[in-house]
């Protein structure tokens, strides 16, 4: 459970006929609420009319009964859940944007960070364009919108536009008649899309969102891709495949996706599992049973058990109600976070040596706190096991981390974070392991830039962005 946020989710529908598409869009959300818990919003098409809704808070919170009954029926609808980076935090920055241009409208929903923004956004605001955001999508319509001046569609603005996009990206966006999806060529974020039984599609960015909606998964969306949408069927462009290598973010598998999913091919949940079997190998210990951190060391202690031959048991209960630990920027509410979030099951831990599995140490507050629980439960020893190498470098690419004084492991050995945290051992998984955990995708295009400091592309100027950030400063709002 480490102290990080992906940027979002994002989630698209088109149905050959009218229908209650809040509500699909609702349960599409829910779905993908791990995602993101700072914000969410709606927008759904209705022969042409846009109705939306927004706020700050989680999807069954801001989408009461009375919201969804306005946002009505409709024929497309495109859905946001999001966490911000640092930088983009705040109510500014909910989506879907909905944009009027004059060629007409759309929404938009992105799940990412350009790499290229400041430079993007300083020669949009040279040519006269305004700002009422700090966030990546934005820039994207901007980017869009601009084209769509002179492009015969929307699809082929936004193919014109992705030529000046860098970073990562994966988009929905709806016009009065389509709608449209897209990946960045790096496909650092994921993105797939399955079929509607009574007609339609369903876009969006993990495959556990497709079943509450009864679509059956077709495929992922490929880097580079666009895919349009319409009472025609599903049309895909090509143009950016293979542009750029592919640098799908190895942290999807690790942490930030559901178990259930399945991203470009490849199991969740049997990757994690297959961290933890390769993790027991590399990294043995006698002891007597095996728990992990809620929720995303799961599925690597169950491996650790299979391939050591130790007990699993489920070492905490989680008070379901609670958001995940780092919704709390400060440490100290991390701490209390925790200890309403969780509680050890002594009968499980109680007088046993313990392996517990967790999926990474960013700050070590969390990790702290739960070695301590697990003392205070009884347990004789901990031992504590990370499904992935330590995290040394920040993450440019839609993860919250973006400052090398933030990173446990970039300040102390091994061995001084197991004294921090106060584990009777500490191992993490290591570099040449975690490559495999998400094959059949070849190594080479896995972004582990977070682990080996190798970046897939540039590096933004964070202080050029910071400026943006600073000029928009609601009161009462973290920005």
């Amino acid at each position: 459970m480490p102290s990080l946020r992906e940027e979002c989710g994002v989630l698209g529908i088109y149905r050959n006929k009218k229908g209650p598409l809040a509500m699909d869009s609702y349960l599409g959300l829910c779905a993908l609420q791990h995602r993101g818990q700072e914000s969410c919003g709606i927008a759904v098409n209705e022969d042409g009319l846009f109705r939306f809704h927004l706020d700050a808070g989680l999807v069954s919170e801001v989408m009461n009964p009375r919201i969804l009954e306005d946002l009505g029926q409709g024929q497309i609808a495109v859905g946001h859940v999001r966490y911000g980076t640092d930088d983009t935090r705040g109510r500014i920055n909910m989506q879907p944007l909905v944009i009027n241009h004059r060629k007409g409208r759309l929404a938009l929903a992105n799940n990412g960070a350009l790499t290229n923004y400041s430079s993007l956004r300083d020669d949009f605001e040279e040519k006269g364009m305004i700002f009422h955001t700090t966030g990546d999508a934005e820039v994207i319509s901007c980017a869009i919108t601009r084209e769509r001046l002179t492009a015969g569609s929307t699809e082929e603005a936004l193919e014109r536009a992705m030529g000046s996009l860098d970073g990562s990206y994966a988009l929905v966006m709806m016009t009065p008649r389509k709608l449209i999806a897209a990946r960045g060529p790096r496909a650092f974020r994921p993105l797939c899309y399955g079929k509607l039984p009574e007609g339609g599609f369903v876009v969006a960015s993990e495959s556990c969102a497709l079943p509450v909606l009864g679509a059956e998964f077709v495929r992922d969306i490929r880097p580079g891709e666009i895919v349009v949408f319409n009472d025609t069927g599903a049309r895909s462009i090509t143009t950016h495949c293979g542009s750029k290598p592919r640098s799908a973010c190895m942290f999807e598998y690790i942490y930030f996706a559901r178990p259930d999913s399945v991203l470009d091919g490849v199991s969740v949940h049997e990757a994690r599992a297959r961290a933890g079997e390769i993790l027991a190998r590399e990294h043995p210990v006698q002891a007597d049973i095996v728990v992990g951190g809620p929720d995303s060391g799961i599925d690597g202690a169950v491996g650790y058990a299979r391939a050591s031959g130790i007990p699993y048991g489920p070492g905490f209960i989680k008070n379901r109600y609670i958001a995940r630990t780092f919704i709390n920027p400060e440490n100290r509410d991390r701490g209390t976070a925790v200890k309403i979030k969780l509680n050890p099951v002594s009968a499980v831990v109680s007088g046993k040596r313990v392996v517990l599995v967790d999926d990474s140490i960013v700050r070590g507050t969390t990790s702290k706190n739960i070695v301590r629980l697990l003392r205070e439960a009884g347990a004789l020893e901990v031992h504590m096991r990370i499904t992935s190498p330590p995290f040394l470098y920040p993450c440019y690419y839609g993860t919250d981390i973006k400052a090398s004084d933030k990173l446990i492991a970039r300040q102390h050995s091994i061995k001084e974070i197991q004294e921090i945290i106060g584990a009777d051992s500490l191992h993490y998984l290591s570099h040449s392991a975690v490559r495999t955990i998400a094959a059949p995708i070849p190594p080479k295009e896995l972004c582990i830039a977070c682990f080996n400091g190798q970046y897939p592309c540039d590096i933004p100027n964070d202080a050029l962005r910071d400026r943006y950030a600073k000029r928009l400063i609601r009161v009462g709002e973290l920005q």
